[in-house]
Formats: C-alpha cells, sequence, structure tokens
C-alpha cells in the first residue's frame, strides 16, 4: 500500500476510533465524581447516625442506670428547705446593682436601626461587635444633665428577665430565683425592681419614676400577700440606692415619697444586702481615672500601645472613658468616710492580712486569680500603707509621707491654665484634653492620695463631671445628723450622712463573700509627657510592672486585700459591724443587723458550674449558704434563727479601729 494511502487510513482509523473513546471517557469521569459525591454524602450520613445513636444511648443509660454519688448534682437548698417544710411567708423584692440590670432601646439614632426594645446591655452583647461606636454613642448620657441625650431612650428592662441572666449561661439573680420558686414563690410575691443603673437615683425617679413605683409595688404585695411585710434583697451598688429609698419614702413630698415616718417599720420586715457597697469601693476610682483595673493592667501589660494604638483605630479606653464619665452612678461607688474609714498617708491597716485560706503557700504570680489565697501577715517585711489609694510609682507607695511632695491640687486647680490646644487625640476627647501637660505632670510628680485628696484629684481631671455628679452624691461623714441640710438627697445614699428609719423591728444584714485578692489601691505611673507627641488622651494608667519583693499583697501595680473580688471587707461589713449595731445616731431606733461571711471555695468539678461555694461578688448569687439564709428569712426567720453573725475575717477588729463619732 503507498505510504499515503496508508496515512490516510490511519488518520480515519482515529477520526473514527478517537472520538468514540473520548466519548467514553468523558462520560467515565463524571460517573467516578458522582460516586465519590455520593460516598462523601453516605460518609456523613453514616457519620450523623452514629452520633445521635450515641447521644440516644448515653441519654437511655442517664436515666436508667443510677447515677454514683460522686457525679451527681448536689440538693438544691430550695428542694431541701421545701421538703423540711420550709414555705413562702414575705414577699420577696429584688434590687440588682450597677452592671447586672439588662437596659434595652426604646429610640435612637438612624445607626441603631433595626434594634427597637432589643438590649443594648446583657444578652449577647452582639452589637458592640456590629457597630461599636453606634453602641457606645447610645449607651452614653447627656454629659451636662446626666439624662437622656437629644433623641436617644435607653430603658431597664422591667421584670424578673431584666436580671436573672447577664448573657446567655452566666446567670446573675437566676439560681436565687429558681430556689425562691421551689419553696412557692411567683410572680405574686417576688418582684425585681430594676432601674436604670446608670443615672443618679434622684435621677431615676425625676426621669423614669423608680422610686413611686418601688413604693406602690411595696404597698400592692403587702396587701395582697396577707398584710406580711416584705424582705428585701439588694446587690452590690442596689444597696446603697435602696438605702436612699429608705430616706425618700418617708420624706414629705414634693422632695419624698411622702409616706411618713412609719411606713417602712409598716411595710418592712428586713433588708438583705448581697455584697453591698455601703462605703464604696476602690475600683471606682480607677475606673474614673483611667478606665481601668488590675484585669486591664494586666491585659496592657501583655499587649503594651494596643489599646490605645492610634495605628489601629481602637482608642479602647478613651472610649469607655468618655461614656463611663456620662454615668453618675459610678460617682456613687466613690469611698466614702475618707481617712477615717480608709486610713491616711501612713496608716497600716490590717486589710490585707486575714485572708481567709493562709495556710496556702502562693506564688506572686497567680495571686490575680480569684481562687487564691495569701500569705499570713508574719510573712510581709514592711506594712503597706494602705491608706494611699493613687500612688504615682512605688516609691511614692512607701516613703514616709513627709518625702512626698507636698502638692496642694486645690490651688493647681485654681490656679491651673486651660489649654484647649487641638490635638491628634481630639476626637477621643475628654476632660483630659482641657488640662496643660504641665498640671499634669505636677499632679503625678512623687505623690499619694488618700481617700479624701483622691476626691481632689477627680475634680482637678474631671471637674464638669464631678460638679454633675456630686450634686447628687456626698461621700463625707455627717458632723450632726440633725443639720437641715442632710435632709437633701444627695446624703441618702451615704450611710455616714443619713439616718435608717424609726424602724426597730426592721433587720438589716451584710451578706457578702471573703477570701479573694480584691482590689484596695493602685500605683499609677504617667504616660506623656509635656514635650511628647499626644497618644493617649489618657496620660494616666496603672503600672503593670510593679510588683511587691517581700509583699505579695502587691501584684501588677494593685494592692490587695481581703474581700469578695470587688467590694473589700470593711465596706461590706463596717456599718452592721459597727455603724447601724446596736442604737448609735446612724441607726437612733437599734433595729438589729448581723454580719454573715461566706468563706470562698472554688469549684470542685465541672457540675458545680461557677462554684456551690463561691464568695465571688457575683457568683456568690449561686452560694448555697447564702441562698439558705436568704429563703430561711423570706420565710420568716429572724436574724438570731439563722444563727446570728458569722465571721471569718476580721472585719470586727478593723471595726473597733476605726474611730468615729457613734
Amino acid at each position: 500500500m503507498p505510504p499515503l494511502l496508508r496515512f490516510r487510513k490511519l488518520s480515519f482509523s482515529e477520526d473514527t476510533v478517537n472520538p468514540t473513546a473520548k466519548q467514553q471517557t468523558t462520560t467515565e469521569k463524571p460517573k467516578r465524581r458522582r460516586a465519590g459525591r455520593c460516598s462523601c454524602v453516605d460518609s456523613c450520613c453514616w457519620a450523623i447516625g452514629y452520633l445521635c445513636t450515641a447521644w440516644w444511648l448515653l441519654l437511655f443509660l442517664y436515666h436508667s442506670v443510677p447515677v454514683p454519688a460522686m457525679l451527681q448534682a448536689p440538693e438544691s437548698p430550695g428542694t431541701r428547705l421545701s421538703r423540711d417544710g420550709v414555705k413562702a411567708l414575705h414577699p420577696v423584692i429584688l434590687v440588682p446593682g450597677i452592671v447586672t440590670g439588662g437596659l434595652e432601646l426604646w429610640e435612637g439614632r438612624p445607626c441603631a436601626e433595626g434594634l427597637f426594645r432589643k438590649r443594648l446591655w446583657g444578652a449577647s452583647f452582639t452589637e458592640i461587635l456590629r457597630r461599636p461606636l453606634c453602641w457606645l454613642e447610645h449607651l452614653s448620657l447627656d454629659s451636662e444633665t446626666g439624662l437622656d441625650p437629644p433623641g436617644i431612650r435607653v430603658r431597664a428592662v422591667p421584670g424578673l428577665v431584666a436580671a436573672d441572666y447577664f448573657v446567655p449561661c452566666y446567670f446573675a439573680w437566676a439560681v436565687l430565683i429558681e430556689n425562691l420558686a421551689k419553696i412557692g414563690y411567683e410572680g405574686k410575691n417576688l418582684h425585681m425592681a430594676s432601674y436604670d443603673w446608670r443615672l443618679s437615683f434622684h435621677n431615676t425617679e425625676v426621669r423614669d419614676q423608680s422610686l413611686s413605683r418601688l413604693k406602690s409595688k411595696i404597698e400592692l404585695m403587702y396587701a395582697t400577700n396577707g398584710y406580711k411585710k416584705v424582705v428585701v434583697v439588694p446587690h452590690s451598688m442596689g444597696a446603697i440606692y435602696f438605702l436612699h429609698f429608705l430616706k425618700w419614702v418617708e420624706t414629705p413630698l414634693p422632695d419624698g415619697g411622702g409616706g411618713g415616718p412609719g411606713w417602712c417599720a409598716k411595710h418592712v420586715k428586713a433588708v438583705v444586702n448581697i455584697g453591698p457597697a455601703f462605703l464604696g469601693v476602690p475600683k471606682a476610682v480607677s475606673n474614673l481615672l483611667s478606665a481601668e483595673g488590675k484585669d486591664m493592667a494586666y491585659a496592657r501589660s501583655l499587649a503594651p500601645g494596643l489599646l490605645d494604638s492610634e495605628l489601629l483605630k481602637l482608642q479602647t479606653l478613651e472610649h469607655l472613658m468618655r461614656m463611663s464619665h456620662s454615668w453618675d452612678s459610678i460617682v456613687s461607688l466613690l469611698p466614702k468616710g475618707g481617712e477615717a474609714i480608709w486610713g491616711d498617708l501612713d496608716s497600716h491597716t490590717k486589710e490585707g492580712h486575714s485572708f481567709i485560706d493562709s495556710k496556702r503557700k502562693l506564688s506572686q504570680s497567680n495571686l490575680h486569680r480569684q481562687n487564691d489565697s495569701v500569705r499570713p501577715e508574719s510573712w510581709v517585711k514592711e506594712p503597706a500603707k494602705y491608706g494611699r489609694f493613687i500612688a504615682f510609682g512605688k516609691r511614692a507607695s512607701e516613703v514616709p509621707s513627709a518625702q512626698l511632695n507636698p502638692l496642694n491640687i486645690k490651688e493647681l486647680l485654681r490656679s491651673d491654665v486651660i489649654s484647649n490646644d487641638s490635638t491628634s487625640c481630639r476626637q477621643f476627647w475628654s476632660e483630659y484634653s482641657e488640662i496643660s501637660r504641665e498640671s499634669i505632670v505636677k499632679v503625678a510628680e512623687n505623690t499619694a492620695y488618700t481617700a479624701t485628696t483622691v476626691l481632689d484629684l477627680l475634680r482637678f481631671i474631671a471637674p464638669k463631671m464631678m460638679k454633675r455628679a456630686e450634686a447628687h452624691f456626698s461621700h463625707g461623714i455627717a458632723e450632726d445628723l440633725d443639720d437641715p441640710k442632710y435632709g437633701h438627697y444627695k446624703y441618702w445614699s451615704n450611710p455616714l450622712e443619713t439616718k435608717l428609719p424609726d424602724a426597730p423591728e426592721m433587720e438589716m444584714y451584710s451578706l457578702y463573700g471573703v477570701g479573694i485578692p480584691t482590689e484596695r489601691s493602685y500605683i499609677y505611673k504617667l504616660t506623656t509627657t509635656p514635650s511628647s507627641k499626644c497618644k493617649s488622651s489618657i496620660p494616666f494608667r496603672i503600672d503593670g510592672s510593679v510588683d511587691g519583693d517581700d509583699d505579695i499583697y502587691l501584684k501588677g501595680g494593685t494592692r490587695f486585700v481581703d474581700g469578695d473580688e470587688s467590694v473589700p471587707v470593711i465596706s461590706a461589713g463596717f456599718m452592721c459591724a459597727k455603724g447601724w449595731r446596736g442604737k448609735t445616731r446612724f441607726n437612733p431606733s437599734g433595729m438589729e443587723t448581723y454580719v454573715r461571711e461566706y468563706k470562698h471555695k472554688p469549684p470542685g468539678s465541672l457540675l458545680e458550674s461557677r462554684g456551690m461555694e463561691s464568695g465571688s461578688h457575683v457568683d456568690i448569687m449561686g452560694n448555697v449558704g447564702l441562698i439558705e439564709d436568704v429563703l430561711r428569712i423570706a420565710s420568716g426567720a429572724s436574724g438570731q434563727e439563722i444563727g446570728g453573725d458569722r465571721v471569718y475575717s476580721n472585719v470586727m477588729k478593723m471595726s473597733e479601729t476605726v474611730s468615729i463619732k457613734l
């Protein structure tokens, strides 16, 4: 065959045969892919089937096979007391504190579209991530009035759901409410007195009539529950909020509720304060000064400059400071009683030397954990000067007061020339922006501030905020409680400047946790100088690098004492231990007072969640001992019947060392 014909034949055979082969290969490949997809789906279905089968099998075993006692969740106090015959008797009013109550939007700016009656505070906090600046704008109050900014209305969530859970799976009042329900409480005899905790106590009445609503609710529950007196259970700041109410409700109209002198004696059986901040909390000072506490200082030490980064446009603390400076309620938590309660520049108080679990010998590296304890007093070579709330530099926290800079900040305040120069930080304006850098350096130059002079410091760095807030709150000690000036509402939330009502049969309780390192004072450092470029509108910060060489109460620029992680023992316990004990000028009718402390114990297993014997400020609401005490009081037991005082700390000795007129 000629070569040309042979080539044509081969080409013809390729044209006639190869298309079929190609077609077969192209049809086979999709089949393989489809077969692969089917096998993958089948595998997923089998996996899901296995999981469901295992779940149902475990569920069947859980309900059919006896669980070992060590793996069973302990019986709740409500269940046990109900079986023992303890039943609901007195109506119960719950009064939440700062932060734990939910807030929802009723009117907002265009950026808050779609958030009507959605929670801005509490629940999931998803709006912080979605629109952080809008969230901050709507939670801030007017800097002049302390009320709503124009075009914004944020209100407290009503009912028990207002503060049962702070966020999903993180209880606040939920466990206590559930246990109350087990002995017979429900909507008709259990009420959550929610209020907008950002406002001053007087403004909760001015804007929302919260005090009037609380008065009406107590009278209604008293009348509809067989004329049984009400048991009120405030928590944290709620304790001083209700103290304000006790004075307001008996004050004649229009300044008060018009209930008359015998209203409290008629309607209230007991006030059971949980973790009360009667005399304030030191962390309120650091919050207003630099928008931080020990945890924030620890975070800054791990990532220096991150929270103040102009490059990343975070400026987190500046935004938080602007928001918190608009909340008058934080000023209500500043320490009360001055140096008489908290000590002067040279005071060597015993507060920090009485932690419960002193047998444990912990290293300084884990002191910041909430379930830690500290070493006994003998392990500290030099007594710490706890009266120095704020000290600029470690040296200023230790040297004798004669070696400190004798700065009179009041004179500086009068002679200072305000600098209004525009800086790169102007968009993060705070009142720091109006103070010259020279004055800031003078404030922080080898100085220390006590509970009295720290108020002058705050008046210097935030005069507008303090002028607005101090029209609603006072932090001193009354010389003469019969002076007509103490009839003003700004004194009513300070237990050292007001009287308890004339109700000798009423009982006053202070229930709080002990054995947890609690912030007491801070060592600060200056972050800017007059010649440096502005990098932050907050010129001070806690010096997280400072630790105590021989004093393990000092860690990360923060000095710790005994308490519940938020409120020191002296603040929570002094009034019931001494200030109101017996007939005093603060308690003229001599109503009974009781101190009940709960020794902190970390969770023993995963079944205990955050701990059934926790003494932490919020977690104590799930403490079985505290719940049992509250339930017994609500069912009619007196303070003596539940055991009277129960004290683990040295609050009684500390109280005896406080010298004030009683």
